[in-house]
């Protein structure tokens, strides 16, 4: 794919479609790779962000207690 280079203040910069933005789920982010004569942009991938509210939310429903009871209930340990 061809891309323009325009320019945007004092710098340069390149527009990407909504089309591909939709498609990685870009949002204001990318990592910057430069590899063997490339430069690469690749989405930022955090698949644990957000997870401390969400889980606080899970408590907060009661979402949070476990599904399968303990195996170390029925241990005799004498």
């Amino acid at each position: 794919m061809q891309v323009s280079v325009i320019q945007i203040g004092n710098s340069k910069g390149i527009r990407l479609s909504k089309t591909l933005l939709e498609k990685y789920h870009i949002t204001d982010k990318l990592d910057l790779v430069l590899a063997n004569d490339c430069i690469m942009l690749k989405p930022i991938n955090e698949p644990r962000k957000n997870w401390e509210e969400a889980f606080a939310e899970m408590h907060r429903n009661g979402d949070d207690k476990l599904l399968i009871d303990s195996v170390l209930n029925d241990e005799n340990w004498d």
